[in-house]
């Protein structure tokens, strides 16, 4: 961090980030679960109340018919047990009420009162009960039974009721509680949170040394100081930190000024040693001619030059004659020492701008002669032949001559039969093999007898 750096402001919070917010939408979400957890664990306590609570509206129901019943039945008054059987029906919790006549000699009658669409709840309790009737002390007589069955709608009804009231109570009592806990948040966490982001948005390099001081706080010593506190610090660690890079920088400067330096005469120092090294890698070590690498290059740029212009362009390729018998004879040591007087000769006397005169295998040269034809390369080759031959470097195993001899392989290009250099290298290799073939210390020109690409003569 720069010196006098501002730092980047903070994005405001939108509405929907908010923490109060997202506090607030937290609190109403668990407190909907909590409304329908409790509903449910509440509704099943209020179902087996509510059960119970209809059990006994018919127990009590039974209780009431029962006596007027069994006197109505053992008078044979059944307007009466018609009467009654109507009036029981009318309780809401009731779905059916049926009542057996048992009479001598004469088969059950069955009176049944149902309320309009009841169908049997095999979950809820049918209350049984024989009618017993006393026609005198320590008498008695069963003159009846009666069956009294439950409505499970009225049941269903009545628990609706209670789980919306559970509900609705569970849920004011939770948005109450959201509201409380919003309010509390925001006067105590969130509106403290936001000094602190402000203060920090303003915070600069120059305003370093102004505090953060939380006003109006409910409690201390809490979080929210430490986070004061811990902002505090921070500003003084950075306020001191930013003297120490400035003084740092200031040093850096000083050091980087006089590295550039350094670097810029490290820099000149290596582009020289490249260059020298660029110049090596493309000389032949032991003769001081150009090397296969350099001759390729060359190669490429006077055959497209030629080609392009119509002018012309010759090679010679030169061969020490028995080359191998001269390093067996006087061994390698003579050997290179031939090599490089044969350079040194070859390297006098192709001077011109443009030739190129390289060393392209043990005892092989090769000779680019732009702008000459093939009798002036020739004239070349035979002034080469006999500046080696002046060399008279001792060749007793040699059938050509007393000493070194070179054999000579002219060509020059031939647009019509070579469309690249290398038709027009196998020409003059074609007639380095004549020169040889021939009985070497010679020259000899490629006088297009045969196409360029086609295979050395057998």
């Amino acid at each position: 961090m720069s010196t006098g750096a501002v730092p980047a402001a903070a994005r405001p919070a939108t509405q929907r980030s908010r923490i109060v917010v997202r506090l607030l939408l937290v609190t109403i979400a668990a407190g909907l679960v909590f409304s329908v957890l409790s509903t449910l664990v509440r509704g099943g306590f209020a179902y087996v109340e509510e059960r119970d609570a209809i059990q006994a509206e018919l127990a009590q129901l039974r209780d009431i018919v029962q006596p007027a019943l069994t006197k109505a039945i053992w008078e044979m008054d059944r307007t009466s047990v018609a009467v009654h059987l109507d009036s029981a029906a009318r309780l809401p919790a009731l779905g059916r009420i049926a009542v057996t006549l048992r009479m001598a000699d004469t088969a059950p009658e069955v009176h049944v009162r149902d309320r309009t669409g009841w169908t049997q709840d095999p979950t809820l309790p049918v209350l049984r009960r024989a009618l017993t009737y006393s026609p005198y002390a320590g008498a008695s007589e069963i003159v009846g039974e009666l069956e009294i069955f439950a409505d499970a709608r009225e049941l269903q009804a009545r628990l609706r009721r209670e789980i919306v009231i559970i509900f609705v109570t569970q849920l004011i009592q939770s948005l109450l509680l959201a509201g409380f806990v919003m309010w509390m948040f925001n006067r105590t966490v969130t509106r403290h949170v936001r000094d602190v982001a402000a203060h920090l948005d303003a915070l600069s390099a120059k305003t370093l040394s102004r505090k953060l001081v939380l006003r109006d706080k409910l409690w201390h010593n809490d979080e929210l100081d430490q986070l004061a506190g811990g902002v505090n610090e921070l500003q003084d660690r950075l306020a001191a930190h930013l003297d120490q890079q400035a003084q740092y920088e200031g040093e850096l400067s000083r050091h980087r000024d006089h590295l550039a330096e350094l670097v810029g005469e490290r820099t000149r120092e290596l582009e020289a040693v490249n260059r020298k090294l660029d110049a090596l890698s493309r000389r032949d070590a032991l003769t001081g001619l150009p090397n296969r690498r350099h001759f390729d290059e060359c190669k490429a740029v006077a055959f497209r030059h030629a080609w392009r212009t119509g002018q012309p362009l010759s090679l010679l390729l030169c061969d020490i004659d028995h080359f191998k018998r001269f390093n067996d004879t006087y061994g390698h040591a003579a050997g290179d020492d031939c090599l490089r007087r044969v350079g040194e000769a070859i390297a006098a006397s192709f001077k011109r701008a443009g030739d190129v005169a390289a060393r392209v295998g043990g005892e092989e040269f090769a000779v680019l002669l732009p702008g000459l034809d093939a009798a002036e390369a020739c004239v070349h080759a035979e002034r080469l032949k006999a500046a080696v031959l002046a060399l008279a470097i001792p060749h007793k195993a040699s059938d050509a001559a007393a000493c070194v001899t070179v054999s000579i392989g002219v060509a020059a290009l031939a647009p019509a039969r070579m469309a690249d250099f290398d038709a027009l290298y196998h020409c003059a290799d074609v007639a380095l093999y004549e020169a040889k073939h021939a009985g070497r210390n010679r020259v000899e020109r490629w006088m297009g007898e045969e196409r360029c690409d086609a295979g050395l003569p057998s």
